[in-house]
């Protein structure tokens, strides 16, 4: 089997070294069970951030760097993340550190073990936990979690996460349209409707480590509100195709 780490970067220089020794600290633990690859999206960083990446890890060939002429935004880093992973198994995850990468294991686990589809971090679940996350952020991201409990699936506590991690059938049969934030939570929520099976990971969201975060709330809320009138006039009309799935190998 084969694990594929997903990990977009938008002007992260500051943190790079700290990043790529908890990469490299969690490829020595899981090379002993997977073929790993690393794939990370440079999406139009104004400073050094690709090449210090390259830099970091010029003797593994495992790990590549992707960059985007210019910056595109955190939906169309992970849709170039997708295209270029090849693992049966896709992992996706910040670069800030805000979910220990020393946690995949337990996300792997959960989703062979579970035989589910998908596999996402809930620090909003009853198990989890946030830690040291300012409460603006909280609100937002809460506050919109469970509005997509009430739209969508009531069982799912978070939606926001990018910490996830997905068999390949899915990805290759659910589209997403955002190119913004909004791109993680559009997916899961697409891929419920056509059928996928989720499960949740609980755990602790930390605060940023290092660096500032690029997210806009205003904007961002906007987006999730926007997107949520959509779902809600499709339960009133019933206007939306869903996406049929495809059988997800391994998962029976």
């Amino acid at each position: 089997m084969k694990i594929s780490l997903v990990i977009p970067a938008y002007n992260e220089s500051e943190g790079v070294h700290q990043t790529a020794e908890a990469v490299r600290s969690i490829l020595s633990y899981l090379e002993k069970k997977y073929a790993v690859e690393v794939v990370f999206v440079n999406d139009g960083s104004k400073d050094n951030t690709a090449a210090l990446l390259q830099a970091e890890f010029k003797d593994n060939d495992g790990v590549r760097v992707v960059s985007h002429d210019r910056n595109r935004g955190l939906g169309a880093a992970i849709r170039t993340g997708f295209e270029q992973a090849t693992g049966d198994i896709i992992i996706t995850t910040d670069f800030d550190g805000t979910y220990p990468l020393n946690t995949i294991p337990q996300l792997l686990s959960k989703l062979l073990v579970e035989k589910v589809d998908i596999v996402t971090a809930s620090p909003y679940h009853p198990q989890g936990h946030v830690e040291g996350v300012p409460r603006y952020r909280l609100v937002f991201s809460f506050g919109a979690s469970l509005l997509y409990r009430l739209l969508v699936s009531w069982r799912i506590h978070t939606w926001t996460a990018l910490y996830r991690a997905y068999r390949r059938p899915v990805i290759e049969a659910v589209t997403f349209d955002s190119n913004d934030f909004l791109a993680g939570t559009e997916l899961l929520v697409k891929a419920i409707r056509a059928g996928y099976t989720v499960s949740e990971f609980p755990t602790t969201l930390h605060v940023r480590t290092f660096g500032q975060s690029s997210i806009k709330i205003a904007r961002v809320t906007r987006a999730h509100l926007k997107y949520q009138l959509h779902l809600l006039k499709d339960m009133v009309f019933g206007s939306d195709k869903v996406q049929q799935p495809r059988p997800v190998k391994g998962n029976s």
